[in-house]
């Protein structure tokens, strides 16, 4: 509201300004004018005028709003609301917003794209659109690069921001290999789920429990050692050098060396060996982990904890067909006869299971090796936390 004083006062203003003589121009000028300018008139007429345009406008702009307004489907609303909100671009739109208004007015955007949500939310959004959910391989971060700060080279001592974008602008880094994980947790600080930590000696370490494959991580990494890949190929090549081999072997004590070795052991053609670096094809790979004991500096991750060994049941009809299969000569017996397999031999490689014409052979743990390691594992903990406390 206007203050009362103030509307008096510039009524005043202007009437005392309404009485102010004008001079008249031209011959005679001498003469007293005799013109006066009726501010209070031209006011009113602008006030009018200004109220006449925008009543115009208003009408104009409201028949527009009505004549091309865009008709939202509700159902854009409802797909939001189940989605997990990570923004991640993971399903390959620029948002949350921009998926929900694609999978419910495109037939052919599929609604099973937001990793982070998992299969309830893959579910949801097609019983919302009226969809088919395919089931989707489960996914998961992994680390392509073992070099941890005791068994890698540094170039020089980097001292700046503890960051592994701000870390890669000097010089490429302070590893001595170009390719590897600079340990600075960029990766860890921008992962929405919590599901990344770093290990003690630098390296992150993917929660398979939480990570939900939305790739930020991998975003995030300058030297792109991430990668989203199948959850269930659980045999590969950690390191990402393109480095000769001698040059790796002097950079990193696990770096893989191209050396063709887990080449000639897997039987089902899988690694290849490319630009100094060795690569699985995962559609080939059956993780059989035969490569894993063969590198001969470790740099293949074998992410399965126990391997069941094989036990030949008594559904074998004695073809010998596991004898010529088994790369470390563990299965053994006479044509017909029932055969048998070494477990102290065994690797769990589970060839023979696969090849067994008659499924005559399954796979088995052996409890007391399992319950042995976990006393070892547990007693080398104990004995580092006495020499840590000494």
């Amino acid at each position: 509201m206007f203050d009362i004083n103030f509307t008096k006062t510039l009524f005043d203003l202007i009437q005392l300004i309404d009485r102010i003589p004008l001079p008249m121009l031209g011959v005679g000028g001498a003469v007293e004018g005799k013109e006066y300018v009726d501010l209070a008139q031209v006011v009113k007429f602008t006030l009018v005028f200004v109220a006449g345009v925008s009543a115009v406008f208003g009408v104009g702009l409201a028949f527009a709003a009505k004549k091309f307004a865009v008709q939202v489907d509700p159902r854009v609303e409802q797909v939001l609301d189940v989605l997990a909100h990570a923004h991640c671009g993971a399903c390959g739109f620029a948002g949350c917003q921009q998926y929900a208004e694609a999978v419910v007015l495109n037939q052919d955007v599929a609604p099973n794209l937001c990793p982070p949500g998992g299969a309830s939310v893959a579910k949801a959004v097609a019983r919302i659109t009226g969809k088919e959910a395919k089931e989707l391989e489960p996914r998961i971060a992994r680390i392509f690069c073992q070099g941890e700060i005791t068994k890698s080279a540094r170039r020089f001592k980097y001292e700046g921001i503890e960051d592994c974008r701000a870390a890669i602008l000097a010089g490429g880094g302070d590893k001595a290999c170009v390719y590897g994980c600079l340990s600075y947790g960029t990766c860890v600080r921008v992962c929405p789920f919590d599901a990344m930590t770093m290990s003690e000696n630098s390296i992150p370490i993917v929660d398979p429990a939480k990570c939900t494959a939305c790739g930020k991580c991998a975003q995030a990494c300058p030297t792109k050692v991430i990668e989203i890949s199948p959850a269930k190929k659980e045999v590969l090549i950690r390191c990402h050098s393109k480095d000769k081999g001698a040059d790796t072997r002097k950079n990193c004590q696990v770096g893989c060396i191209a050396c063709g070795i887990c080449v000639k052991v897997c039987p089902y053609n899988a690694p290849v060996v490319e630009n100094n670096l060795s690569r699985i094809n995962l559609d080939k790979c059956k993780v059989c982990g035969l490569c894993v004991a063969k590198c001969p500096t470790n740099s293949i991750m074998d992410y399965i904890p126990m391997r069941p060994k094989a036990f030949v049941t008594e559904k074998c009809i004695g073809c010998g067909i596991c004898t010529k299969v088994c790369p470390e000569n563990a299965a053994s017996g006479e044509l017909k006869k029932l055969h048998v397999i070494e477990q102290n031999k065994c690797i769990g490689c589970g060839i023979c299971t696969s090849k067994c014409p008659v499924v005559a052979i399954t796979g088995t743990f052996n409890y007391m090796e399992i319950a042995e390691a976990a006393a070892q594992k547990k007693a080398a903990k104990a004995k580092e936390a006495e020499v840590t406390v000494a």
